[in-house]
């Protein structure tokens, strides 16, 4: 797989296990091993910061789940044993934490997107020549995560600043770790493709069947990689509600195996930190900046696109993506005026209480203003609100971690 809000939890458990007087000295002297683990990615400030607190301005963290077989269990990754060696970043996914006041926007880019990727070093020794149109993520398998960073920052503008990688068996230990995410399905999924198979109603997955609804796709909504990005922000709006409990954040057993998880994954390849972000202090400067972030201001949306001539491939769409980046680049908060999905992966049923269970959506006052909206995803963006609201054009989908939303099984 393929998340980030995994690689989020490890930080947010380093930092609040390695501050608590039991244990916290172990967990920072693992940690340290870090260093040695992480890789180039161009830029990016690998110092020790000057001291423990929150980070200061913004930060920008590309996070990619990969598809390479090394190390993982030939009995639930058959086609691994007749592999060829490759890794593509499935899943890509840009982090962005503003500065104060904190909001978090995570924006999820198709694995089919065409884009130019530039000029890349070869991990082996030389370079790859820049393509002028390569789906995005063939990035990582011609310079690992250096070159995904350099492919996502000539797309959208944006300086990136830490990144990481996590495999398909990092990804079933961390959701162990956690001890299983909550999702909702509103009617049964069937999959032949990752051999999912799941009751319509709430489920609480881990291990394995984490990792094969994260990669569904043929088994919901309009079967595309559109649909399984939202299938995906459904599971991370639900993790972050499950961090911000009681059950993880104050149990410090929980933290603290969540932290060695982590750790162990590192060791074992199974999950990749860049330079910058091996440092232990670094870390809980990024997690103190996030600890406090309301769900409304945690979002997540998906690079906007339209589809290539003759389908399978999408384009990307600048002109509404401009919005996005440029409201991210001045502080502004943003609101998803879209559909909750550009795939039909998900619906929303309402919004999620603090424990997680939903509010029944309002029924709209006809009488009510609606949101001005961006026709076809071009011009400026339009202001919602006092507050300098930017109100995304509807091109862009996605969802708050307020929102409750259920996949949507294929009809």
């Amino acid at each position: 797989m393929r998340q980030i809000f995994t690689i989020l939890a490890a930080v947010v458990a380093v930092v609040l296990v390695s501050t608590t007087a039991i244990g916290g000295f172990y967990v920072w002297d693992a940690a340290r091993s870090l260093d040695e683990s992480g890789v180039s990615i161009g830029g990016g400030d690998a110092s020790l910061p000057p001291h423990i607190g929150e980070i200061e301005g913004g930060v920008n963290m590309l996070v990619v789940g990969t598809d390479s077989c090394e190390g993982q269990d030939l009995k639930l990754f058959p086609r691994c044993a007749h592999d060829d060696g490759g890794e593509r970043n499935d899943v890509t996914m840009l982090v962005h934490i503003s500065d104060a006041p904190r909001r978090v926007t995570v924006v999820s880019f198709p694995r089919d997107m065409i884009v130019p990727i530039p000029s890349c070093k070869n991990p082996a020794g030389g370079e790859y020549s820049a393509m002028s149109a390569q789906m995005i993520n063939v990035s990582y398998s011609y310079g690992g995560l250096g070159c995904s960073v350099a492919t996502v920052e000539a797309l959208t503008g944006v300086d990136i600043q830490f990144a990481a990688a996590i495999r398909w068996t990092g990804v079933i230990n961390m959701s162990d770790a956690i001890g299983g995410v909550d999702v909702c399905l509103s009617g049964d999924i069937n999959d032949k493709h990752t051999g999912l198979n799941l009751k319509a109603g709430e489920q609480t997955l881990v291990g394995a069947q984490a990792l094969q609804f994260l990669r569904i796709r043929h088994g919901i909504g309009d079967g595309s990689d559109l649909g399984r990005i939202s299938n995906q922000q459904q599971f991370m709006s639900s993790l972050v509600r499950k961090l911000q409990s009681g059950e993880v954040l104050s149990n410090y057993p929980a933290l603290l195996n969540l932290a060695n998880t982590a750790l162990r994954q590192v060791n074992e390849k199974q999950l990749v930190l860049s330079e910058s972000l091996t440092n232990p202090q670094r870390m809980v400067q990024i997690a103190m900046a996030v600890a406090d972030v309301p769900f409304k201001d945690i979002v997540f949306v998906q690079y906007p696109t339209v589809y290539a001539p003759g389908g399978g491939r999408v384009l990307p769409v600048s002109s509404a993506a401009d919005v996005l980046f440029t409201a991210l680049s001045e502080n502004k908060p943003i609101r998803v005026t879209g559909a909750a999905s550009g795939g039909g992966g998900v619906e929303v049923v309402g919004e999620a209480g603090p424990d997680g269970t939903p509010t029944p959506t309002k029924t709209p006052d006809a009488n009510a203003p609606t949101p001005t909206q961006t026709p076809g995803g071009s011009g400026a963006p339009t202001q919602g609100a006092s507050d300098g609201t930017v109100d995304l054009p509807s091109q862009i989908t996605g969802q708050s971690a307020n929102e409750k939303t259920c996949t949507v099984a294929q009809r």
